[in-house]
């Protein structure tokens, strides 16, 4: 079966590198934070084109922070892309605010900034850059905050100004070897107020202070995954490369039915989804060519359960888009023969 993703394949690539850099920190005793966790802060804010990096323990956290950087509490509503991972919309319930979905453009599934449900309650946005697809929404009434959780290699990375949280979930185009996170700033006192708020609010040894109005906790990147990161980070552009070389395929090798996302020069190809009909027959095609397709994502928030009465905008645009959507296979790790293999699974016409 040709995979959506090969953590095990991924890791050959960098994998002595990475071991040696692992066993480093365990003989150090350093495991939670320490001169390994200082340096992926500053290498991975650079990296994405911020100021600041603040590492988490997971993308979640890393969003929640994110909003607690903002003052963002309850009374407040957020905006969300009717089209992205549960955890946008569960980050903003977690910090006692309101999520509230708003469609997504018909062209592609990011949230439309013509339509936005902006009311005298929203507090922010979150501008998902779904795909590695930028979502710019400039001259905002509010504070936007971006999930960068798929845009690791854009050139540039997008950037709506505030602040940013990106996940390094092992499936990511930069992955941990486990949950990890990062929040990112260019203000140098939102650095300062995130690393407390992710510290128990410590400023020092059992001084627990308030931060933006909020009670710290414990969301610190472990030493390990910051070095498994470092490694990985190297790698970054050759996967970029070797992504984009796949993608570029697929552009001119799919069948005609098979209906591709535009896609912005800036485009961190961190998945390659397309529209089709029938959506079922085509992944059980594919199955049956031993070919790996996902959903991303399958239903709107809108008609997530857990979010039911909240309120939300009709999401028209964005059911029609879940209802089509199918990724297919892009990694570094795919072979050249694997790549063909994928285009010969849809056939020349659609079942």
């Amino acid at each position: 079966m040709i995979r959506m993703a090969d953590p095990a394949a991924r890791h050959a690539r960098v994998g002595e590198a990475v071991e040696r850099a692992v066993i480093e920190v365990l003989r150090s005793g350093r495991y939670v934070g320490g001169p390994v966790v200082d340096t992926a802060r500053a290498r991975l804010a650079a990296a994405f084109g911020w100021a600041y990096g603040v590492t988490t323990n997971s993308g979640t956290d890393a969003l929640a922070y994110a909003l607690l950087a903002l003052g963002v509490g309850p009374g407040d509503e957020v905006i969300v892309p009717a089209v992205t991972f549960f955890a946008t919309a569960g980050a903003v319930a977690r910090v006692g605010a309101t999520p509230v979905v708003g469609d997504v453009r018909s062209d592609l599934p990011l949230l439309d900034a013509s339509r936005l449900p902006l009311g005298p309650r929203t507090r922010a946005v979150i501008a998902v850059h779904l795909y590695g697809e930028p979502c710019l929404l400039p001259g905002l009434p509010v504070p936007v905050v971006d999930d960068l959780a798929q845009c690791a290699g854009a050139s540039p990375s997008p950037k709506n100004g505030t602040v940013g949280a990106v996940s390094f979930y092992p499936t990511k185009t930069l992955g941990a070897a486990g949950d990890a996170g990062l929040v990112l700033t260019d203000s140098a006192d939102a650095a300062r107020d995130l690393l407390l708020l992710t510290n128990h609010g410590m400023p020092e040894p059992y001084l627990h202070e308030r931060v933006c109005g909020s009670i710290g906790s414990n969301s610190r990147m472990d030493a390990v995954q910051a070095a498994v990161l470092l490694v990985h980070l190297d790698d970054l552009p050759a996967r970029i490369a070797l992504r984009r070389a796949t993608a570029l395929r697929y552009d001119a090798e799919l069948p005609i039915w098979v209906r591709r996302l535009p896609r912005h020069a800036s485009h961190a190809l961190h998945q390659y989804v397309v529209r089709v009909p029938n959506r079922d027959a085509v992944r059980s095609r594919l199955a049956a060519s031993g070919v790996d397709s996902a959903l991303f994502y399958p239903r709107s928030l809108a008609n997530q359960p857990a979010l039911a009465g909240f309120p939300h905008a009709p999401t028209p645009e964005a059911d029609a888009y879940c209802a089509e959507a199918l990724a297919i296979p892009l990694h570094e790790c795919l072979s050249h023969n694997e790549v063909s293999q994928v285009v010969a699974a849809f056939g020349s016409h659609a079942p």
